[in-house]
């Protein structure tokens, strides 16, 4: 089979790591990069042996695919003339700007025949699979994502640029509809909410606490699982995963406690037995995989294969949706008895200090 032709479009902080895979991939021949800023096209077209141009749409004859790594206010724009000319897509999370944009996307995408893709990448973080296979109806979920203050995605906040990714883990794991949402952020940077906490109410009764800031010392990624079969923790930055769960014993019916209740019991010796006799611990090894790498490579192989992408333009909406419902519950927070109002998370600045 022929290598799929594809273009690039934005070749920015992560644009440039779309190109700089796809040109070392066999299954893909990059034909052309897309960006408006001169010195970086060129550098990365120079690097990754393709064409450079100023204008996306001098490519779109050209290739067979693109994927788009522009700010996400220009998605509609971009994304909307390559599914009208027809192309698969794979477009940076979040999907667009707004759920109307969004929605858009996704009926060109329909009316033309076009495969949609976003690019939640957490999905192909091989401790996320991990995970997924060993978290069985969910009753507690609790998701942390702290990074340093970067200077890009500046055109939205913590919410649509971090929090995203575990809202969409969160709802591929509950499957179930979201019925309540509370939550507070503050604003510290300028322009947008840098940190938000939020609280998601599911149908089925599980509940699930995200936390995102973008202002931290360092960068954090994690995510714990409670379920009626254990309990699963996973560092998604270091890839390291252990799970808990109930011993064959356990289930039999042979109780810890009672055996704890009994004359003569060795305490001492039932604590050493509660993580092994009891409960099962299991730190499996986690690839190393790139999850970039791998969601490209699924992208090449959607459109190729024509099977659909494990996150389309639904899924996306979906986590879209629980954003807005997360920004518009920070929006309402009361500060110091008084309702934020219009202004949002912003009203939660630090004031300037008196001389």
């Amino acid at each position: 089979m022929n290598p799929l032709k594809l273009a690039v479009v934005g070749v920015g902080a992560l644009g440039r790591h779309h190109a700089r895979i796809l040109g070392g991939l066999e299954s893909a021949d990059l034909v052309g990069v897309a960006e408006m800023n001169l010195e970086a096209g060129r550098a990365v077209a120079s690097a990754c042996g393709c064409d450079h141009v100023t204008d996306f749409h001098e490519l779109l004859d050209r290739v067979d695919a693109v994927t788009i790594a522009v700010p996400t206010s220009a998605h509609l724009a971009v994304a909307g003339d390559c599914l009208a000319a027809g192309l698969p897509v794979m477009i940076e999370k979040p999907i667009a700007g707004s759920l109307d944009d969004a929605a858009r996307l996704v009926e060109l995408a329909d009316r033309h025949d076009a495969l949609l893709q976003v690019g939640h990448v957490e999905r192909f973080n091989p401790a996320v699979t991990a995970a997924f296979e060993r978290i069985d109806r969910p009753r507690y979920l609790r998701a942390e994502r702290f990074s340093p203050f970067a200077f890009r995605s500046m055109d939205i906040g913590v919410v649509h640029d971090l929090m995203i990714h575990d809202l969409d883990l969160v709802l591929a794991l509950v499957n179930s509809p979201l019925e309540e949402v509370s939550a507070f952020g503050i604003g510290l940077m300028g322009g947008h909410e840098d940190m938000v906490n939020a609280r998601l109410r599911f149908a089925n009764g599980c509940i699930a606490d995200l936390i995102a800031s973008r202002v931290h010392p360092e960068p954090r990624r994690s995510l714990v699982a409670w379920s009626a079969s254990g309990c699963v923790q996973v560092d998604l930055h270091s890839r390291e995963l252990t799970s808990y769960c109930p011993s064959e014993a356990l289930l039999l019916g042979k109780s810890p406690t009672q055996q704890a209740n009994e004359p003569g019991a060795d305490i001492e010796e039932l604590k050493q037995q509660v993580f092994g006799e009891f409960i099962q611990v299991d730190t499996p090894d986690i690839s190393d995989a790139d999850a970039l790498t791998a969601e490209l490579e699924h992208f090449i192989d959607c459109v190729t294969t024509g099977k659909p992408p494990l996150v389309g333009g639904l899924e996306a909406i979906r986590a879209m949706a629980a954003a807005d419902q997360v920004l518009s519950s920070v929006a309402t927070h009361q500060w110091e008895g008084r309702p934020n109002g219009a202004q949002g998370p912003l009203a939660c600045r630090p004031q300037r200090r008196a001389a």
